[in-house]
């Protein structure tokens, strides 16, 4: 439907709109994931975005290749006592260090060696035990991306069945499952992850047929994804309270269908556009408190990498080398900055009322 107001057109069909020069039979009885994907292809920095995403993603899942067959080094491998040749001169991994810009340091790691290295410590070396820093920033961000990824899977999981409960049953129900959210609400997140993970980092967990041991990523991924269902689980509420007066849900109860059918078959699909922006934009929040938590002890433990305990490593030369804290540092900005980029594209793609467009 469309008015022409002077030379200004008001259009709210969403086929004027995604049609363009493509003819409007083309469009017309298409599904709204059609719609949204038509939406979302013409977001080019959306797609650049997840094009940046998937790249990082392959390069930490290609980590054993190049430590293999290019630094020829695994990310706990010791090299403090070695000798490399950079552009064919010796030069110690961990040299005698002493008064440098002002600060006394007892050894200094060698420097990022580009291509003069032959592939090894491409970003230098850490300063405890000689470790290839690159081949560290890989493994690192393999691990920051299972933690990130596998906890919002499992975060917006419970998120969505809590939200189901409690949205399409009400009563007691809903009273408990909100009060729930609500004892979440009154601890900062990043205070709560911190106690969690630190009571587990030690001892592990062992209770309920349950044995997770210290130092496993289970811990941070079970610890970040269980304090944030609140946050993911409430607006999802919200929503099914809404859907549940809808006409298809009490059409839907008139035939007879069960309330497991009604809310994963009737209102579980008209949440999936909601669930979809959630879980995309909620990685990017993970990836970051995950980095929190392990660069305060209480995420992911020595000696295994991760771009928070990467950075926690590198402060301590952060005037002589401050590449070991950058890198991470960029890594995880430039991972979370295109997930948010993506996630904001995708939300415009999903929402139905990004229908208005004024033309002129």
């Amino acid at each position: 439907m469309a008015q022409r107001t002077g030379e200004t057109e008001f259009t709210l069909d969403p086929s004027a709109e995604l049609a363009g020069e493509t003819a409007a039979s083309e469009i017309r009885g298409r599904s709204p994931w059609y719609l949204a994907w038509r939406r979302l292809r013409r977001n080019y920095v959306a797609f650049f975005s997840l094009f940046i995403f998937v790249a990082v993603v392959l390069a930490c899942a290609l980590a054993p290749v190049y430590a293999h067959h290019v630094a020829h080094s695994g990310p706990n491998s010791n090299h403090i006592l070695e000798v490399v040749k950079v552009n064919g001169h010796p030069q110690s991994v961990v040299s005698v260090g002493g008064v440098i810009k002002g600060k006394l340091v007892a050894s200094l790691p060698i420097g990022p060696t580009w291509f003069g290295g032959g592939g090894k410590f491409v970003l230098g070396a850490d300063g405890s035990n000689g470790r290839d820093e690159a081949v560290r920033l890989l493994y690192g961000g393999r691990n920051s991306l299972l933690v990130g990824i596998g906890s919002s899977a499992i975060c917006v999981f419970f998120a969505v069945v809590l939200a189901l409960l409690a949205g399409y049953f009400r009563g007691w129900i809903d009273f408990v499952i909100t009060r729930f959210f609500d004892l979440f609400y009154a601890f900062p997140v990043v205070l709560l992850g911190i106690a969690l993970g630190s009571a587990l980092a030690i001892n592990g967990f062992h209770h309920f047929g349950i044995s997770v041991q210290s130092g496993s990523l289970w811990i941070p991924t079970l610890v970040i994804s269980y304090v944030l269902v609140p946050y993911v689980g409430r607006p999802l509420r919200g929503q099914v309270l809404s859907l549940r007066e809808k006409e298809f849900v009490e059409a839907a109860i008139a035939q007879g269908a069960s309330p497991l059918r009604v809310m994963f078959s009737e209102l579980l699909p008209n949440l999936a556009s909601s669930v979809l922006v959630f879980f995309t934009l909620i990685i990017a929040n993970n990836i970051v408190l995950e980095a929190a938590l392990s660069f305060l002890g209480a995420g992911v433990q020595p000696p295994n990498p991760s771009w928070g305990t990467l950075i926690s490593s590198g402060r301590d030369f952060i005037v002589t080398r401050p590449w070991l804290s950058l890198a991470p540092g960029l890594a995880i900005v430039l991972t979370v900055l295109s997930l948010n980029v993506f996630g904001d594209g995708l939300r415009d793609a999903l929402d139905p009322r990004a229908k208005v467009k004024v033309q002129h």
